[in-house]
C-alpha cells in the first residue's frame, strides 16, 4: 500500500521552553532528521514525505521534502498540520507522526496502515503506557470531516478520532514521550541502544 506520510514539527513546544522541537538534536542530529530515519527504517517506506512546520521554514525546506505551514492562525494545534497536510494527501493513505517519533519498529507503518484495508478510517498507536493518537494512519477523503470539527472551534485530535471508524493498535516497547528536555537528555544518554 502506497502512502504519504506527514511529520509534524509545527507546534510550539512550550514544554520544550518555546524551542522549535524538530531542530533540537538528539545524539547530534535534529529531532526530524531522526523521524526521517525512522521512515527510511520501515519495511513500507512512505511514497512521499510531507513536513507541517510553522517557524524556521528554511532549516525545514533542507531536509528536501514539502514544508507546510498551518493555514490556521494562531497555532490551534497538530490538527491544523493535519489539515495542510491532508490537502497534499492525494487519494493515498496519511500517515502521521509527530517529529519525537524517533524510535519505530520497522514494520509500525505497514501495521498501522493495514486496518484501513479493513474499512476502518483511522488507525492509531498505543503502547502500555500511553496512547498516541498523532501517531495514526488516516485513509484519504477526510480532510472535509475534520475541517468542519475545526471551524467548530474544536481542537482535540481525540475528540475528532471519535467521530471516525478508528481502532487502536499495541506496540510494544513503549514509544518515547519527548516532551521535555529532560525526556530528550534522558534519550540521548541512552542512544543508540535506545
Amino acid at each position: 500500500m502506497s502512502y504519504v506520510a506527514l511529520i509534524l514539527a509545527g507546534g510550539q513546544a512550550r514544554r520544550m521552553g518555546g524551542a522549535d522541537k524538530g531542530l533540537l538534536s538528539l545524539a547530534g542530529r535534529s529531532l526530524t532528521a531522526r523521524a526521517l530515519d525512522a521512515l527510511a527504517a520501515q519495511t513500507r517506506p512512505p511514497a512521499r514525505i510531507l513536513i507541517s512546520a510553522n517557524r524556521h521554514l528554511d532549516e525545514y525546506a533542507a531536509f528536501g521534502h514539502p514544508v507546510l505551514p498551518d493555514t490556521l492562525p494562531d497555532y490551534p494545534g497538530p490538527l491544523a498540520g493535519l489539515l495542510a497536510g491532508m490537502a497534499r494527501q492525494g487519494d493515498a493513505p496519511l500517515l502521521l507522526l509527530p517529529c519525537d517519533a524517533v524510535l519505530l519498529p520497522p514494520d509500525f507503518a505497514e501495521r498501522l496502515l493495514a486496518p484501513l484495508a479493513a474499512g476502518w478510517q483511522a488507525a492509531s498507536a498505543a503502547d502500555a503506557e500511553h496512547w498516541h493518537p498523532t501517531l495514526l494512519a488516516l485513509t484519504p477523503g477526510l480532510s472535509g470531516s475534520l475541517a468542519a470539527y475545526l471551524a467548530a472551534g474544536e481542537r482535540s485530535i481525540r475528540g475528532w478520532l471519535a467521530g471516525l471508524r478508528h481502532c487502536r493498535l499495541a506496540f510494544e516497547p513503549p514509544f518515547p514521550n519527548l516532551n521535555t528536555p529532560q525526556a530528550l537528555r534522558r534519550l540521548a544518554e541512552r542512544w543508540p541502544a535506545a
